[in-house]
């Protein structure tokens, strides 16, 4: 049996078709709970300049690196080291490391108790000012993202703007290390993502596998320079299981790719933390009643799911 592949899109389509462009976005999650975004306007030389700031952080030595964990943070911003994030119900944790970057906030925003301050390395040199117009970029793509999931969820297409405006965004800046081939557990264990929506930059290097609906892991293998985005929790949630939020994992390389890091920048959309999560009314019917006619805010669920993987302790 050949391959299922997910297919590339380009966002380019949405400016001369948007509801074409919805239906085929819609449909790819609603298939997959995954899609592959090529043409999603975040400038190649800002890429170009993040890998190479990305790999020059983690190559830093270990005692500077943790300098900039922040115990308690539950991994918010900042540094968390090598072997700290477990899969929710998994035995071994994973074999990475990572940085967050959150969302600047002025002082006294109303979110500063839920969204803390962003914590920056003393080096390499410019790494603040790259990443800050990184994580702007991001935003960008994924409002259009989600004006199209509104279109295909049959909403207003700015549906989605008042919630994630000065939305829990995380950037994650991840270094898997070279692994031993007597390494326990896997590069990231089979989970699911807990936001609205993930954009990923990085799958080219393959690894990268989602669990299809006949059981068997499904390679996902982007074309150089596209995004992989998929179903966060929280859409799953919003919408009834109309749009999946899959299971995925990283898997560790074949013996002649272990002694290579492999790097990825996933992009967690969130809502803003008093954004209340209720399932919308057009996913739910006699044939698929409400799961959850209890709503909660995104603050709650954020942190239910951070006590979950071990990142804060309950």
């Amino acid at each position: 049996m050949a391959d299922t592949q997910i297919p590339t899109l380009s966002l380019n389509d949405q400016g001369h078709d948007a509801e074409g462009f919805a239906r085929a976005f819609g449909a790819s999650f609603e298939r997959f709970g995954f899609a592959v975004v090529a043409d999603h306007g975040i400038p190649q030389p800002l890429i170009d300049r993040a890998w190479a700031m990305t790999e020059a952080l983690f190559a830093l030595p270990d005692l500077e690196k943790r300098r900039f964990h922040v115990p308690g943070g539950g991994g918010a911003r900042g540094y968390t080291p090598f072997k700290t994030e477990i899969a929710k119900g998994a035995s071994a944790v994973d074999l990475k490391e990572f940085w967050h970057v959150g969302r600047e906030l002025p002082t006294g925003h109303r979110f500063a108790d839920a969204m803390p301050a962003n914590v920056w390395p003393d080096r390499p040199e410019g790494f603040r000012e790259t990443f800050v117009e990184l994580f702007a970029a991001f935003d960008r793509a994924g409002d259009r993202l989600l004006s199209a999931i509104a279109r295909y969820l049959g909403l207003s297409p700015d549906w989605f703007d008042p919630a994630v405006r000065d939305g829990n965004s995380v950037l994650r800046l991840l270094h898997y290390p070279p692994i031993a081939a007597d390494a326990e557990g896997e590069r990231a264990g089979a989970h699911e993502d807990i936001n609205l929506i993930t954009l990923l930059l990085g799958a080219e290097e393959a690894g990268l596998e989602l669990l299809d609906r006949d059981g068997r892991w499904l390679p996902i293998r982007p074309p150089e320079g596209a995004m992989v985005v998929n179903v966060g929790d929280m859409l799953q949630r919003l919408t009834n299981h109309v749009l999946p939020s899959t299971t995925h994992r990283v898997v560790n390389p074949p013996a002649e790719r272990r002694g290579a890091s492999r790097y990825s920048m996933p992009f967690f959309l969130h809502p803003a933390p008093d954004f209340l999560i209720r399932t919308l009314p057009g996913c739910v019917s006699a044939a698929h009643p409400d799961r959850y006619p209890d709503p909660i805010t995104a603050h709650d669920y954020l942190h239910e799911r951070l006590v979950e993987i071990g990142l804060i302790k309950a």
